[in-house]
């Protein structure tokens, strides 16, 4: 399995292989798409924000624009994927033709491809702004985030015959939100371009006054004496440690799509057979179905016509227990650094926890890096009737939190978590 993420991971690296898409043209405008959201903190001065971001969230990013609004982001992008400057967003100039309704997701059929949008709360989910080039995909994306409740608007093809999705047209929708267009990050602005043009100036004024002075008063050749510089060693600095928290999968990105794929799996019921419990971590979802009656066949033709994208699949040698994995899909990374010492942040859980009437398990752990370096974390475990949708908003309050496992319980309807979170 994990080989897999990691082939996974790499289709995504090569341009030439990914299977998602960089935008679309509509009406004779061109769309970008595929954009990486994150919040605005700063609307004053973004371009410090995002110019941090690029070089830590996404790294190589070096194009972006705003989405304004209740909740101001900024998308950031790579000019080497396609990307060009002054194309106009699609995710921003549809959040904002819907902006009366909060909470939207949506998926249209353009010229070449499937495009999946997903707005929570006036927020682009990071991951929420993607075209996909195979529409199982774009499918299987829309009804992971489909079991999350209070939907504002669910928007779907027709085709695919979703109760309660409707499908308005896309270009009245666009040509009436904000025109937000990509440009680049390390543009100099403001100040520093005067600054520029000023210093530029005085350098162009000094070169020409050197070049009239050895025209028209050159001084007679002198024999120069140049002396021998020592020659200097350069030490090789060793670059700096990437912290485990600057490139951390996005937790609640991670709990959603468990909890999504967790609803999809058990909606698989061939007779005869019975479901046991799903693990989900970042790699997947491993579960499998015990022949109770019944045959292989039945359990067979069931997976095949379920629509669940299965990583692989593997049956016992006697025909009684089928084991299956669900991939995740892509799960965006974020910085999330600590913030709270190991006693601070053990205080903090544990009142935060009694106050819920949440029974928690915490304990020390650590993680050593490549280089011998260790990380203090305190890890949790709790078990709780509420899924991962639920458990997201309050889990993730905490930064450097990592999810290491969500186990549910068919029989008993529990879930099981367990995760750490870094501390100072």
């Amino acid at each position: 399995m994990l080989e897999e993420a990691k082939l996974i991971d790499e289709e995504y690296e090569k341009k030439d292989n990914r299977t998602w898409g960089i935008g679309f043209d509509l009406n004779g405008t061109q769309y970008a798409t595929s954009l990486f959201w994150q919040p605005l903190q700063n609307q004053e001065d973004p371009y410090t924000e995002v110019g941090e971001a690029s070089e830590g969230v996404l790294e190589g990013a070096d194009l972006f624009c705003i989405k304004p609004g209740k909740a101001p982001q900024f998308g950031i992008c790579v000019s080497e994927e396609g990307f060009k400057t002054g194309t106009q967003v699609a995710a921003v100039a549809l959040a904002t033709a819907l902006s009366d309704r909060p909470s939207f997701i949506a998926v249209y059929k353009v010229e070449n491809g499937w495009w999946y949008t997903c707005v929570r709360n006036d927020i682009i989910l990071s991951d929420g702004d993607m075209l996909f080039f195979n529409e199982e995909e774009a499918k299987e994306q829309f009804m992971s985030m489909l079991a999350v409740p209070d939907w504002g608007r669910k928007i779907a093809p027709p085709e695919w015959g979703i109760e309660e999705t409707e499908y308005p047209d896309l270009g009245n929708l666009l040509s009436k939100g904000s025109k937000a267009k990509l440009q680049k990050i390390k543009a100099l602005r403001g100040t520093k371009l005067i600054l520029l043009i000023a210093v530029s100036a005085v350098v162009g004024f000094w070169l020409i006054s050197n070049i009239i002075s050895g025209i028209f008063f050159r001084p007679k050749k002198m024999p120069v004496v140049v002396p021998v510089q020592p020659k200097i060693v350069r030490k090789i600095e060793a670059k700096p440690e990437v912290k485990p928290w600057e490139s951390m999968v996005s937790p609640r990105i991670l709990m959603q799509r468990c909890s999504g794929g967790v609803i999809a799996l058990q909606g698989i019921m061939p007779p005869g057979w019975k479901i046991g419990d799903m693990t989900c971590t970042a790699g997947g979802i491993v579960t499998g179905w015990t022949r109770q009656v019944g045959r292989i066949s039945w359990i067979n033709q069931a997976l095949n016509q379920s629509k669940v994208t299965f990583a692989s699949r593997a049956v016992a040698d006697d025909g009684n227990s089928v084991i299956a994995t669900v991939p995740l899909g892509r799960l965006p990374q974020a910085s999330s650094p600590p913030i709270k010492n190991v006693t601070d942040l053990k205080i903090t859980l544990n009142d935060l926890f009694q106050a819920i009437g949440q029974p928690v398990s915490l304990y020390n752990t650590t993680y050593t890096s490549p280089n011998g370096k260790v990380y203090p974390m305190v890890g949790f475990k709790f078990t709780s009737t509420y899924n991962p949708v639920v458990w997201s908003n309050l889990l993730t309050k905490f930064s450097g939190l990592e999810i290491k496992s969500i186990i549910y319980r068919t029989e008993q309807k529990l879930w099981d978590y367990e995760g750490t979170i870094y501390a100072l």
